[in-house]
């Protein structure tokens, strides 16, 4: 096997999406050595679990590591159990609020379920900061510290604007892309793979490993996906794809996005190839329809999680739904024990995952009951005369209930 060609290969695979590779010449001798000696690398990829859910954007960077596993590298993923507690101060204007290590766990435990739907469990290694971090003695700490100077620490931009304007800087966010430097030392990492937003981070790790005489690890830096109104995808923003959505939900948000959009997805979440990407955005120069090019996208992404069976089904009752406007014949069912607030209902069904979400949703007048269009937050929906029948809930095209009343109001 010529190993060269094979690991020029790899890495034009591996920049597929990718928006830098530093360095790319150091990575591709990386594949190279790795190829020659039958040794995977070790891919880093850091979790802090701050949240219990995730949505489409963060799984940009695990399709990345799921790229590297199915190449024949080694996943290490680091559940940041110690930076969490501090939380990424990149791009906060405010400080985190700290979590407790319970909640930490808790989330831990539901957002690597999310992962290992894309990323291969058997493959990959899992570690836990407190592994080295429960021991490390003040000296090592110091030592730690005296690695970095303020003059490195003051180039991190959120840092550096934050003093600027006046805004407080704890000194124990300082410690974060030093902990996170740490993690690569500790797992012996040869690439790490990140959001463009943890440039700095990942590259302190190399200075790190480099200062201590390791060789530096790669780093493979990632766009970050747009929501599905532009902006950065944000659970805040009500923009998101969750990953635990179910398929048909999936879809249709999905279906959401603009059709500028759709070459990001196409791009960031399957990783198409660039002739690929080329050859649809030449469909759509010459006239075709962009919604079925992106029902095709979104058929695709929605296999990823659900299967390629279920991805189909939802495909052709979302057809069914928005191009017949029928309602779908096997919507979900919410059982209301009486009257209830519309904005209470949305939540409690399980239409939207808050209660903010819900009245901005009102607002906007994408919710109906049955084919009533329902604008004031504060309307209480209540039971038929006859509480046997049912009524329809929906928000939009996209989202249904079917309510049923156990009793009269």
């Amino acid at each position: 096997m010529n190993t060269r060609k094979e690991a020029e290969k790899q890495l034009v695979l591996l920049e597929r999406g990718a928006e830098d590779l530093i360095p790319r010449d150091e990575l591709l001798v990386k594949l190279e050595k790795s190829l020659e000696t039958g040794v995977p690398l070790r891919v880093k990829l850091g979790i802090d679990p701050t949240a219990e859910h995730i949505h489409l954007g963060h799984m940009v960077v695990y399709g990345k590591l799921r790229q590297f596993q199915d190449l024949g590298h080694q996943a290490v993923l680091i559940i940041g159990d110690y930076t969490a507690s501090i939380g990424d101060p990149t791009g906060r204007n405010t400080e985190r609020p700290p979590l407790s290590l319970a909640q930490v766990r808790e989330n831990a435990s539901r957002y690597t379920e999310q992962i290992f739907r894309l990323v291969n469990k058997r493959r990959s290694e899992v570690r836990w900061q407190s592994e080295w971090y429960g021991s490390l003695s003040l000296v090592e700490v110091l030592q730690l510290a005296g690695s970095f100077t303020l003059a490195q620490i003051f180039a991190h931009e959120t840092f550096r604007l934050r003093h600027e304007k006046g805004i407080r800087v704890g000194l124990h966010e300082l410690f974060y892309p030093l902990l996170q430097a740490y993690d690569s030392l500790a797992v012996q990492a040869d690439v790490e793979i990140g959001g463009t937003d943890q440039k700095f981070n990942i590259l302190s790790g190399r200075d790190l490993q480099r200062d201590r005489g390791f060789a530096p690890q790669c780093a493979v830096l990632m766009p970050l996906l747009p929501g599905l109104d532009g902006r950065k995808m944000s659970k805040s923003f009500g923009n998101d794809i969750p990953v635990t959505a179910e398929a048909g939900e999936q879809f249709a948000r999905l279906m959401a996005m603009s059709d500028e959009s759709m070459n990001a997805y196409q791009r960031l979440v399957l990783l198409d190839s660039p002739e690929l990407c080329a050859s649809t955005a030449a469909r759509i120069a010459a006239g075709e329809n962009p919604m079925r090019i992106k029902q095709e996208l979104s058929q695709r992404i929605v296999s990823r999680f659900n299967g390629e069976g279920e991805a189909e089904k939802v495909r052709k009752q979302w057809e069914r739904t928005f191009s017949r406007r029928e309602a779908p014949a096997d919507m979900p069912e919410f059982l209301c024990p009486g009257t209830m607030e519309i904005c209470r209902l949305l939540k409690e069904s399980g239409l939207t995952v808050s209660m903010s979400e819900a009245r901005r949703l009102v607002a906007e007048g994408a919710v109906y009951s049955d084919e009533s269009r329902i604008t004031d937050p504060y309307h209480v929906v209540d039971a038929p005369k006859d509480v046997s029948t049912s009524r329809v809930i929906r928000i939009g095209r996209r989202r249904y209930v079917r309510v049923r009343f156990s009793g009269a109001p």
